[in-house]
């Protein structure tokens, strides 16, 4: 019960989420459904989000994966953080 009330809590306040964001998330992920992540995306307020579904991906997107996709997810990573504080 503790666990559906902490869910049901966070899920109120999703809304709120109004920072730049970034979710990634495997296709293939057995442990949490890839839709939580698009939920988390649709519900957050933020101007500046950005959802990256990595087909074949499972739970662990940076580990335990090809090394193809690991360096996609690695440069996903760094290219978002990169436009968002590069200096001019």
């Amino acid at each position: 019960m503790e666990l559906l009330s902490a869910t049901q809590e966070i899920e109120s306040q999703l809304h709120k989420v109004s920072a730049p964001l970034l979710i990634l998330h495997g296709a293939a992920d057995k442990v949490t459904d890839p839709l939580v992540s698009q939920f988390l995306y649709e519900k957050a307020s933020s101007k500046d989000k950005t959802l990256r579904i990595y087909e074949g991906g499972y739970h662990g997107i940076l580990e335990g994966e090809p090394d193809d996709r690991i360096f996609a997810v690695h440069n996903d990573i760094i290219s978002w953080l990169d436009f968002r504080c590069s200096l001019e």
